[in-house]
């Protein structure tokens, strides 16, 4: 049997980063781990090729060679995804489609021959044993959330890892909390299941072997979720990198409780964490309460996002605005907080309905539902009618980008940013001294030369290099995603840097 697995375009968007990876010669940020993860799954007699869409182009050739085409994708990868399926059917090939999407809305790729809803751990060996006995079916869903004990070290060999500015692994599935608008938790459960530690050092080592060496994503969605679990597995993961020269750095995503935990954080911090995403959402406790947010109710959230930069992690975080509950100036809220926290990568977003949220459910029941959601937060589209005038949310949203993204307040937030994060590893990258000029000249020549606001970038270099020179290399990093979210915000909102009336 031969296996294609195809990645779909991911479009370009705030969270692509696409501006900034041009600056290192990358093509995409992370490989497609859930595919790389169904490929290790098949039997070895199966041959298998790996086509990510974001890296290279798939091919005619590519589709005709295979018995078989699995994909994956999320919901803003559904036009790409539609595209690759119709064409695989043309050429008269089968076409297994999982991930996702089709976990939450899979009555909408009627053209794939098999669909996947849920986790391939428990879905993909009962399909391999039908189609040994010639007798597929068109759909396997998940009876259960299966444990990760047995999930195998992805096919990492499958990539050419020189394509993607970042590598990425899983530890855990699953989050103990229970937001409204979320879909983690309806696709992978409210109890956070883990590998063990061999198993992710097992992934480490075939990084390392394959010549890896930067930064490191563990992409679970809550990544203390199971708290116990994690402080097993890293001191683990610490004496690992102590005995391979610390090859890698670590980003992750997690709860605002982890301010909490000093232990933790300082754990993480001797791993090499050096960013942690979280999900604040809001600064108004009315809001929070709504989406059912309990966790960031329950502490002070500027306090809580300096007290993880005081280890030397730098914070990213994700906004929304759009709740019923959002107070008239939310706009000027949620500005200030980001000014206030130091946040040069907040991620800011309208909210959205996702198929089998808890707020999907509850506007249909509410007659509040327009259309499916694009995956894209960040387009100005709602597809649901909110309570605030849906003219004045939009535009109220547009300032908040125009303001935050804007290259005075970006480079201001950086700065004080790197005077919070003290930590060496955060502007190490682990790559060669050619890349690092190389990098380094392509962001002077593009932002200090060719980019109408050059003498701010100028300014902001001048002053990166006399406070904080030992964090030069996270400084120009910082500039080069600035710089992607102002070509970005261009798209969407305008180029002008005016002040907003809000």
């Amino acid at each position: 049997m031969k296996v294609l697995l195809v990645y779909p375009v991911f479009p370009e968007t705030y969270w692509s980063f696409r501006h900034a990876l041009s600056f290192v010669g990358k093509k995409a940020a992370f490989p497609p781990l859930g595919l790389l993860t169904v490929s290790a799954m098949l039997p070895q007699t199966w041959q298998r090729r790996l086509v990510d869409m974001n890296v290279e182009p798939l091919t005619m050739s590519d589709i005709e060679w295979a018995d078989i085409v699995f994909l994956s994708a999320m919901i803003v990868q559904r036009e790409s995804l539609d595209q690759v399926v119709k064409l695989c059917k043309k050429l008269g090939k089968l076409v297994a489609v999982g991930g996702p999407y089709v976990s939450t809305s899979s009555d909408l790729v009627p053209e794939a021959d098999f669909v996947f809803v849920g986790e391939a751990e428990t879905t993909l060996p009962e399909f391999i044993e039908d189609l040994k006995c010639d007798s597929p079916k068109r759909v396997y869903q998940a009876a259960v959330r299966p444990s990760l004990l047995s999930t195998p070290v992805p096919d990492f060999h499958l990539i050419d890892i020189n394509q993607y500015s970042s590598m990425n692994v899983q530890f855990s599935r699953g989050c103990p909390f229970s937001c409204e608008f979320c879909d983690i938790i309806e696709i992978y459960g409210r109890v956070p299941r883990t590998k063990s530690s061999e198993q992710m050092l097992a992934e480490m080592e075939a990084m390392r072997v394959a010549g890896w060496r930067g930064t490191v994503f563990i992409v679970d969605d809550n990544f203390i979720g199971n708290k116990r679990e994690v402080r097993k597995f890293l001191p683990d993961l610490i004496g690992w990198s102590e005995r391979n020269n610390h090859p890698f750095s670590f980003l992750t995503e997690a709860s605002v409780n982890l301010a909490e935990d000093d232990s933790l954080l300082e754990m993480m911090q001797t791993a090499g964490f050096h960013r942690v995403f979280l999900g604040i959402e809001t600064p108004a406790a009315e809001s929070l309460k709504e989406a059912n947010k309990s966790q960031n109710t329950k502490r002070d959230l500027l306090e809580s996002v300096r007290k993880i930069q005081s280890y030397g992690i730098e914070v990213m975080a994700g906004f929304i605005v759009g709740f019923d509950n959002d107070p008239e100036d939310i706009f000027e809220r949620q500005i200030n907080f980001i000014r206030e926290s130091a946040i040069p990568l907040a991620m800011v977003g309208l909210l959205t309905a996702l198929p089998d949220t808890q707020l999907w459910k509850r506007l249909e029941r509410e007659g509040r539902l327009v259309h499916e959601s694009s995956g894209n937060n960040t387009d100005c589209s709602l597809n649901f009618v909110p309570k605030m005038d849906r003219e004045r949310l939009v535009e109220g949203y547009k300032a908040i980008l125009r303001t935050i993204y804007s290259s005075e307040e970006f480079y201001q937030r950086s700065l004080d940013c790197l005077s919070r994060v003290r930590n060496d590893a955060a502007a190490v990258q682990r790559v060669s001294v050619i890349g690092v000029l190389s990098f380094f000249i392509k962001i002077v020549v593009r932002l200090g030369v060719r980019d109408r606001e050059r003498l701010r970038f100028w300014k902001y270099l001048f002053r990166v290099v006399r406070l904080y020179p030992r964090s030069l290399g996270n400084g120009i990093a910082l500039a080069a995603m600035g710089y992607h979210f102002r070509k970005r915000r261009r798209t969407f909102v305008g180029a002008t840097n005016a002040k907003p009336d809000l």
